[in-house]
Protein backbone atom coordinates (compact mmCIF):
# COMPACT_ATOMS: atom_id res chain seq x y z
CA UNK A 1 0.00 0.00 0.00
CA UNK A 2 1.58 3.53 -0.60
CA UNK A 3 1.43 5.23 2.77
CA UNK A 4 2.52 8.61 1.72
CA UNK A 5 0.07 11.53 -0.31
CA UNK A 6 1.62 12.76 -3.05
CA UNK A 7 1.85 15.85 -3.71
CA UNK A 8 0.52 18.27 -0.71
CA UNK A 9 3.10 16.57 1.95
CA UNK A 10 5.98 17.62 -0.73
CA UNK A 11 6.60 20.74 1.86
CA UNK A 12 5.24 18.96 4.61
CA UNK A 13 1.98 18.28 6.58
CA UNK A 14 -0.28 21.60 7.74
CA UNK A 15 -0.60 21.16 11.42
CA UNK A 16 -4.22 22.34 12.73
CA UNK A 17 -4.12 24.71 15.59
CA UNK A 18 -6.14 22.90 18.18
CA UNK A 19 -7.12 26.66 19.14
CA UNK A 20 -9.08 27.64 16.47
CA UNK A 21 -8.89 30.96 14.77
CA UNK A 22 -9.46 32.18 11.20
CA UNK A 23 -9.13 29.82 8.93
CA UNK A 24 -8.65 31.04 5.30
CA UNK A 25 -5.39 32.77 5.19
CA UNK A 26 -4.08 29.31 6.05
CA UNK A 27 -6.53 27.82 3.28
CA UNK A 28 -5.02 30.05 0.46
CA UNK A 29 -1.85 28.79 1.36
CA UNK A 30 -2.85 25.31 1.17
CA UNK A 31 -4.89 25.94 -1.88
CA UNK A 32 -2.07 27.27 -4.10
CA UNK A 33 -0.20 23.85 -3.11
CA UNK A 34 -2.63 21.42 -4.05
CA UNK A 35 -6.52 20.36 -3.77
CA UNK A 36 -6.19 17.97 -0.89
CA UNK A 37 -3.42 18.21 1.94
CA UNK A 38 -1.86 16.65 4.44
CA UNK A 39 -2.56 17.37 7.82
CA UNK A 40 -1.60 17.16 11.98
CA UNK A 41 -4.66 16.43 13.98
CA UNK A 42 -4.72 17.16 18.14
CA UNK A 43 -2.49 14.20 19.47
CA UNK A 44 -0.32 13.97 16.65
CA UNK A 45 -2.76 11.84 14.68
CA UNK A 46 -1.98 11.84 10.73
CA UNK A 47 -5.20 13.10 8.63
CA UNK A 48 -6.09 14.64 5.11
CA UNK A 49 -8.04 17.23 3.91
CA UNK A 50 -9.85 18.17 0.99
CA UNK A 51 -10.29 21.90 0.46
CA UNK A 52 -10.86 22.14 -3.28
CA UNK A 53 -14.25 22.84 -4.60
CA UNK A 54 -14.20 20.46 -7.34
CA UNK A 55 -12.34 17.52 -5.72
CA UNK A 56 -14.21 18.12 -1.93
CA UNK A 57 -17.67 17.37 -4.67
CA UNK A 58 -15.81 14.32 -5.92
CA UNK A 59 -14.55 13.33 -2.56
CA UNK A 60 -18.08 13.90 -0.61
CA UNK A 61 -20.02 11.17 -3.23
CA UNK A 62 -17.36 8.77 -3.91
CA UNK A 63 -18.30 4.96 -3.82
CA UNK A 64 -15.12 4.17 -2.13
CA UNK A 65 -15.44 6.59 0.79
CA UNK A 66 -16.71 5.77 3.94
CA UNK A 67 -18.25 7.61 7.20
CA UNK A 68 -17.91 4.52 9.65
CA UNK A 69 -15.48 4.54 11.50
CA UNK A 70 -14.80 0.62 11.60
CA UNK A 71 -13.19 2.19 8.06
CA UNK A 72 -10.79 4.13 10.79
CA UNK A 73 -7.37 2.88 10.90
CA UNK A 74 -6.12 4.06 13.79
CA UNK A 75 -8.73 4.09 15.84
CA UNK A 76 -9.08 0.22 14.89
CA UNK A 77 -5.15 -0.21 15.47
CA UNK A 78 -5.93 0.89 19.12
CA UNK A 79 -3.76 4.28 18.23
CA UNK A 80 -6.62 6.91 19.11
CA UNK A 81 -7.48 7.28 23.23
CA UNK A 82 -10.35 7.90 24.55
CA UNK A 83 -10.66 11.14 25.42
CA UNK A 84 -9.61 12.57 21.92
CA UNK A 85 -11.22 16.03 21.30
CA UNK A 86 -12.53 14.55 17.72
CA UNK A 87 -13.37 10.99 19.11
CA UNK A 88 -17.02 12.05 19.18
CA UNK A 89 -17.13 12.86 15.69
CA UNK A 90 -15.71 9.20 14.83
CA UNK A 91 -18.12 7.08 17.18
CA UNK A 92 -21.36 8.55 18.20
CA UNK A 93 -23.65 6.33 16.20
CA UNK A 94 -26.30 7.81 13.93
CA UNK A 95 -26.41 9.37 10.56
CA UNK A 96 -23.43 11.15 10.26
CA UNK A 97 -21.23 8.35 10.90
CA UNK A 98 -23.65 5.45 9.15
CA UNK A 99 -23.31 3.81 5.59
CA UNK A 100 -25.11 2.52 3.25
CA UNK A 101 -28.41 0.43 4.38
CA UNK A 102 -27.91 1.55 7.84
CA UNK A 103 -27.63 5.06 6.77
CA UNK A 104 -30.63 5.07 5.19
CA UNK A 105 -32.50 3.71 7.60
CA UNK A 106 -31.59 6.08 9.89
CA UNK A 107 -32.30 9.37 7.21
CA UNK A 108 -35.58 7.87 6.62
CA UNK A 109 -36.31 8.01 9.85
CA UNK A 110 -35.16 11.84 10.35
CA UNK A 111 -36.84 12.54 7.58
CA UNK A 112 -40.48 13.02 8.89
CA UNK A 113 -38.91 16.03 11.08
CA UNK A 114 -37.73 17.92 7.98
CA UNK A 115 -40.22 17.32 4.79
CA UNK A 116 -40.93 20.92 3.41
CA UNK A 117 -44.29 20.81 4.50
CA UNK A 118 -42.96 20.88 8.64
CA UNK A 119 -40.42 23.18 7.87
CA UNK A 120 -42.82 25.39 6.41
CA UNK A 121 -45.30 24.95 9.42
CA UNK A 122 -42.62 25.63 11.62
CA UNK A 123 -42.47 29.49 9.95
CA UNK A 124 -45.06 31.13 11.88
CA UNK A 125 -43.39 30.36 15.01
CA UNK A 126 -39.17 31.15 14.02
CA UNK A 127 -40.62 34.59 12.99
CA UNK A 128 -42.81 35.34 15.95
CA UNK A 129 -39.41 34.27 18.38
CA UNK A 130 -37.33 36.39 16.00
CA UNK A 131 -39.33 39.06 17.17
CA UNK A 132 -39.91 38.61 20.85
CA UNK A 133 -35.49 37.99 20.49
CA UNK A 134 -35.11 41.22 19.03
CA UNK A 135 -37.21 42.58 21.97
CA UNK A 136 -34.75 40.99 24.21
CA UNK A 137 -31.69 41.98 21.81
CA UNK A 138 -32.80 45.81 22.07
CA UNK A 139 -33.83 45.57 25.97
CA UNK A 140 -29.90 44.47 26.09
CA UNK A 141 -28.29 47.28 24.22
CA UNK A 142 -30.41 49.63 26.49
CA UNK A 143 -29.25 48.17 29.68
CA UNK A 144 -25.61 47.84 27.95
CA UNK A 145 -24.64 51.66 27.17
CA UNK A 146 -26.01 50.70 23.30
CA UNK A 147 -23.91 47.41 23.14
CA UNK A 148 -25.38 43.83 23.67
CA UNK A 149 -24.02 40.62 21.83
CA UNK A 150 -25.74 39.49 19.77
CA UNK A 151 -25.03 35.72 19.47
CA UNK A 152 -25.97 35.40 22.88
CA UNK A 153 -29.34 37.44 23.00
CA UNK A 154 -30.37 36.32 19.11
CA UNK A 155 -28.08 34.11 17.18
CA UNK A 156 -28.26 31.35 19.29
CA UNK A 157 -31.43 31.40 21.10
CA UNK A 158 -33.39 31.49 17.66
CA UNK A 159 -32.11 28.03 16.18
CA UNK A 160 -31.54 26.19 19.40
CA UNK A 161 -35.32 27.13 20.85
CA UNK A 162 -36.61 25.56 17.12
CA UNK A 163 -34.06 22.83 17.02
CA UNK A 164 -35.43 21.76 20.71
CA UNK A 165 -39.06 22.96 19.56
CA UNK A 166 -38.37 20.37 16.84
CA UNK A 167 -37.17 17.30 19.36
CA UNK A 168 -39.28 18.36 21.97
CA UNK A 169 -36.18 19.20 24.70
CA UNK A 170 -37.74 21.51 27.46
CA UNK A 171 -36.20 24.84 27.70
CA UNK A 172 -34.45 24.11 30.77
CA UNK A 173 -32.45 22.03 29.31
CA UNK A 174 -31.16 24.56 26.03
CA UNK A 175 -28.31 26.54 27.96
CA UNK A 176 -26.82 23.29 29.23
CA UNK A 177 -26.85 21.90 25.96
CA UNK A 178 -25.50 24.64 24.38
CA UNK A 179 -22.35 24.46 26.91
CA UNK A 180 -22.41 20.48 26.12
CA UNK A 181 -22.29 21.08 22.63
CA UNK A 182 -19.38 23.94 22.22
CA UNK A 183 -17.38 21.51 24.59
CA UNK A 184 -17.81 18.84 22.00
CA UNK A 185 -16.90 20.11 19.20
CA UNK A 186 -13.79 22.08 20.56
CA UNK A 187 -10.77 20.87 19.51
CA UNK A 188 -8.82 22.37 22.46
CA UNK A 189 -10.30 20.55 25.38
CA UNK A 190 -8.46 18.50 27.29
CA UNK A 191 -9.59 14.81 27.69
CA UNK A 192 -11.22 14.85 31.16
CA UNK A 193 -12.80 17.85 29.95
CA UNK A 194 -13.88 15.58 26.95
CA UNK A 195 -15.17 12.53 28.54
CA UNK A 196 -17.02 14.21 30.99
CA UNK A 197 -19.11 16.59 28.41
CA UNK A 198 -20.02 13.29 26.63
CA UNK A 199 -21.22 11.48 29.46
CA UNK A 200 -23.12 14.52 30.64
CA UNK A 201 -24.59 15.28 27.19
CA UNK A 202 -25.82 11.91 27.16
CA UNK A 203 -27.21 12.30 30.99
CA UNK A 204 -29.51 15.00 29.14
CA UNK A 205 -30.24 13.26 26.21
CA UNK A 206 -31.80 10.15 28.04
CA UNK A 207 -33.37 12.58 30.70
CA UNK A 208 -35.00 13.74 27.64
CA UNK A 209 -35.97 10.34 26.06
CA UNK A 210 -37.05 9.46 29.12
CA UNK A 211 -39.76 12.04 29.58
CA UNK A 212 -41.04 11.38 25.88
CA UNK A 213 -40.84 7.79 26.46
CA UNK A 214 -43.42 8.89 29.75
CA UNK A 215 -45.50 11.72 27.84
CA UNK A 216 -45.36 11.31 24.32
CA UNK A 217 -45.66 14.34 22.11
CA UNK A 218 -46.13 15.56 18.48
CA UNK A 219 -42.35 15.99 18.39
CA UNK A 220 -39.39 14.11 16.75
CA UNK A 221 -37.76 12.17 19.74
CA UNK A 222 -41.12 10.79 20.50
CA UNK A 223 -41.66 9.79 16.67
CA UNK A 224 -38.34 7.82 16.99
CA UNK A 225 -39.41 6.28 20.23
CA UNK A 226 -42.50 5.21 18.67
CA UNK A 227 -40.70 3.79 15.76
CA UNK A 228 -37.86 1.68 18.24
CA UNK A 229 -40.58 0.38 20.23
CA UNK A 230 -42.87 -0.85 17.03
CA UNK A 231 -39.78 -2.85 15.81
CA UNK A 232 -36.61 -3.21 17.79
CA UNK A 233 -34.41 -3.29 14.48
CA UNK A 234 -35.61 0.39 13.85
CA UNK A 235 -33.56 2.30 15.97
CA UNK A 236 -31.26 0.89 18.86
CA UNK A 237 -30.81 3.15 22.36
CA UNK A 238 -27.74 4.33 21.19
CA UNK A 239 -28.45 5.44 18.04
CA UNK A 240 -31.40 7.02 19.50
CA UNK A 241 -29.35 8.76 22.04
CA UNK A 242 -27.18 9.27 19.37
CA UNK A 243 -29.18 10.78 16.48
CA UNK A 244 -30.16 13.21 19.33
CA UNK A 245 -27.38 14.38 20.13
CA UNK A 246 -26.43 15.45 16.66
CA UNK A 247 -29.25 16.53 15.60
CA UNK A 248 -28.91 19.37 18.67
CA UNK A 249 -25.68 19.95 17.84
CA UNK A 250 -26.39 20.50 13.91
CA UNK A 251 -29.62 21.72 14.13
CA UNK A 252 -28.43 25.00 16.22
CA UNK A 253 -24.17 25.36 15.79
CA UNK A 254 -23.87 25.80 12.39
CA UNK A 255 -27.02 28.25 11.76
CA UNK A 256 -25.87 29.97 15.04
CA UNK A 257 -22.70 30.28 12.99
CA UNK A 258 -24.27 31.00 9.69
CA UNK A 259 -26.34 34.23 11.22
CA UNK A 260 -23.58 35.53 13.55
CA UNK A 261 -21.08 35.15 9.89
CA UNK A 262 -23.80 36.92 7.87
CA UNK A 263 -24.40 39.99 10.47
CA UNK A 264 -20.45 40.04 10.60
CA UNK A 265 -20.17 40.74 6.74
CA UNK A 266 -22.75 42.84 6.08
CA UNK A 267 -21.93 45.04 8.96
CA UNK A 268 -18.32 45.41 7.18
CA UNK A 269 -19.62 45.33 3.88
CA UNK A 270 -22.29 48.34 4.40
CA UNK A 271 -22.35 48.35 -0.13
CA UNK A 272 -24.26 44.77 0.04
CA UNK A 273 -26.47 45.64 3.04
CA UNK A 274 -27.64 49.02 0.87
CA UNK A 275 -28.24 46.76 -1.76
CA UNK A 276 -30.85 44.45 0.25
CA UNK A 277 -32.31 47.34 1.71
CA UNK A 278 -33.16 48.65 -0.94
CA UNK A 279 -34.58 45.89 -3.03
CA UNK A 280 -31.61 44.97 -5.32
CA UNK A 281 -30.77 41.64 -3.88
CA UNK A 282 -32.45 38.91 -1.31
CA UNK A 283 -31.77 38.12 2.01
CA UNK A 284 -31.77 34.51 0.37
CA UNK A 285 -28.78 35.96 -1.41
CA UNK A 286 -26.86 37.06 1.84
CA UNK A 287 -27.57 33.35 3.14
CA UNK A 288 -25.95 31.73 0.18
CA UNK A 289 -22.78 33.83 -0.28
CA UNK A 290 -22.61 33.78 3.53
CA UNK A 291 -22.49 29.99 3.44
CA UNK A 292 -19.98 30.33 0.58
CA UNK A 293 -17.74 33.00 1.23
CA UNK A 294 -17.63 32.19 5.29
CA UNK A 295 -18.88 28.85 5.88
CA UNK A 296 -20.66 28.24 9.28
CA UNK A 297 -18.34 24.84 9.20
CA UNK A 298 -14.48 25.19 8.68
CA UNK A 299 -13.26 21.28 8.61
CA UNK A 300 -15.77 18.89 9.24
CA UNK A 301 -14.44 15.90 10.37
CA UNK A 302 -14.58 12.26 9.45
CA UNK A 303 -14.58 10.61 6.33
CA UNK A 304 -12.27 7.53 5.53
CA UNK A 305 -11.26 6.04 1.91
CA UNK A 306 -11.96 2.19 1.37
CA UNK A 307 -9.15 1.72 -0.79
CA UNK A 308 -5.97 3.87 -1.44
CA UNK A 309 -7.94 7.09 -3.04
CA UNK A 310 -6.09 8.88 -5.75
CA UNK A 311 -8.09 12.43 -5.90
CA UNK A 312 -6.40 15.79 -7.83
CA UNK A 313 -2.85 13.83 -8.23
CA UNK A 314 -2.71 12.99 -4.26
CA UNK A 315 -3.10 9.82 -2.92
CA UNK A 316 -5.02 9.26 0.33
CA UNK A 317 -4.49 6.26 1.99
CA UNK A 318 -6.59 4.03 2.89
CA UNK A 319 -8.33 3.88 6.24
CA UNK A 320 -7.24 7.84 6.79
CA UNK A 321 -9.68 10.44 8.81
CA UNK A 322 -10.61 12.69 6.02
CA UNK A 323 -11.71 16.64 6.78
CA UNK A 324 -14.08 17.92 4.43
CA UNK A 325 -12.65 21.80 4.38
CA UNK A 326 -16.02 23.70 3.55
CA UNK A 327 -14.23 27.52 4.73
CA UNK A 328 -11.39 26.37 2.00
CA UNK A 329 -13.44 25.44 -0.67
CA UNK A 330 -15.51 28.17 -0.60
CA UNK A 331 -13.19 30.73 -1.68
CA UNK A 332 -11.37 27.86 -4.30
CA UNK A 333 -10.47 30.72 -7.08
CA UNK A 334 -10.65 27.67 -9.45
CA UNK A 335 -14.45 27.25 -8.84
CA UNK A 336 -15.52 30.75 -7.79
CA UNK A 337 -13.02 32.79 -9.97
CA UNK A 338 -10.31 35.24 -9.14
CA UNK A 339 -12.67 37.29 -7.22
CA UNK A 340 -13.82 34.24 -4.48
CA UNK A 341 -12.43 36.07 -1.49
CA UNK A 342 -14.68 38.79 -2.12
CA UNK A 343 -17.87 38.79 -0.18
CA UNK A 344 -19.94 39.53 -3.10
CA UNK A 345 -24.38 38.97 -3.07
CA UNK A 346 -25.06 39.76 -6.60
CA UNK A 347 -22.33 36.96 -7.54
CA UNK A 348 -23.33 34.85 -10.03
CA UNK A 349 -21.31 31.80 -9.58
CA UNK A 350 -21.79 28.38 -11.64
CA UNK A 351 -20.21 26.80 -8.55
CA UNK A 352 -22.90 26.44 -5.88
CA UNK A 353 -21.22 25.89 -2.55
CA UNK A 354 -20.75 23.07 -0.96
CA UNK A 355 -21.51 24.04 2.76
CA UNK A 356 -24.44 22.19 3.07
CA UNK A 357 -22.73 19.16 2.07
CA UNK A 358 -23.19 16.92 -1.45
CA UNK A 359 -24.34 13.55 -2.23
CA UNK A 360 -25.96 11.27 0.60
CA UNK A 361 -25.56 13.07 3.29
CA UNK A 362 -25.99 16.37 2.26
CA UNK A 363 -27.84 17.92 5.01
CA UNK A 364 -30.89 17.46 5.82
CA UNK A 365 -31.90 20.81 8.13
CA UNK A 366 -30.63 22.66 5.01
CA UNK A 367 -33.95 24.38 4.09
CA UNK A 368 -34.90 24.93 7.75
CA UNK A 369 -31.51 27.14 8.40
CA UNK A 370 -31.92 28.39 5.02
CA UNK A 371 -35.63 29.53 6.63
CA UNK A 372 -33.92 30.85 9.68
CA UNK A 373 -31.17 32.59 8.76
CA UNK A 374 -33.44 34.76 6.02
CA UNK A 375 -35.92 35.52 8.54
CA UNK A 376 -33.16 36.17 11.13
CA UNK A 377 -31.23 39.00 8.92
CA UNK A 378 -34.50 40.20 7.69
CA UNK A 379 -36.45 40.68 10.26
CA UNK A 380 -32.88 42.21 12.44
CA UNK A 381 -32.16 44.92 9.22
CA UNK A 382 -35.23 45.89 8.78
CA UNK A 383 -35.74 46.61 12.51
CA UNK A 384 -31.85 48.18 12.96
CA UNK A 385 -31.09 49.28 9.29
CA UNK A 386 -27.97 51.08 11.25
CA UNK A 387 -26.92 48.43 13.65
CA UNK A 388 -23.01 47.89 13.98
CA UNK A 389 -20.01 46.11 15.30
CA UNK A 390 -19.26 47.21 18.62
CA UNK A 391 -15.73 46.31 18.14
CA UNK A 392 -13.13 46.29 15.22
CA UNK A 393 -14.21 43.16 13.68
CA UNK A 394 -10.25 41.91 13.76
CA UNK A 395 -10.84 42.09 16.97
CA UNK A 396 -13.61 39.62 17.75
CA UNK A 397 -13.29 36.47 19.79
CA UNK A 398 -12.86 33.64 17.02
CA UNK A 399 -14.22 29.67 17.79
CA UNK A 400 -11.62 27.27 20.18
CA UNK A 401 -11.89 24.89 17.31
CA UNK A 402 -11.55 23.99 13.67
CA UNK A 403 -14.71 22.57 13.08
CA UNK A 404 -16.64 25.19 13.95
CA UNK A 405 -15.95 29.07 11.81
CA UNK A 406 -17.03 31.71 13.76
CA UNK A 407 -16.87 33.99 16.56
CA UNK A 408 -17.67 33.45 20.28
CA UNK A 409 -19.00 37.28 20.97
CA UNK A 410 -20.38 39.66 18.42
CA UNK A 411 -20.94 42.63 20.34
CA UNK A 412 -23.00 44.94 18.41
CA UNK A 413 -24.87 48.61 18.97
CA UNK A 414 -28.20 47.70 17.25
CA UNK A 415 -28.92 51.79 16.80
CA UNK A 416 -25.67 51.96 14.85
Amino acid sequence: MNTSPVNSAADGPHRLDPAGGCPHAANARLLERSAVAAVILPGEVEGMAVLGHDALKEFLQHPDVAKNAAHFAALQAGEIPDGWPLKTFATVQGMTTADGADHRRLRSLMSKAFTPRRVEELRPRIEALTASLLDGLEAAATAGDGVADLRTHFALPLPMGVICELLGVEAEHHDRLHRLSNQIVATDIGPEEAMAANREMVEVLSAVAAARTQEPGDDLTSALIAAREEDGDRLGPQELIGTLMLTIIAGHETTLNLITNAVRALCTHRDQLALVLAGEASWEDVVEETLRWDSPVSYFPFRYPTRDLELDGTVIPKGTPVLAGYSAAGRDTNAHGPDAARFDITRDSKARHLSLGHGAHFCMGAPLARMEGTAALEQLFTRFPDLDLAVPEPELPRHASFVGNSVRKLPVRPHG
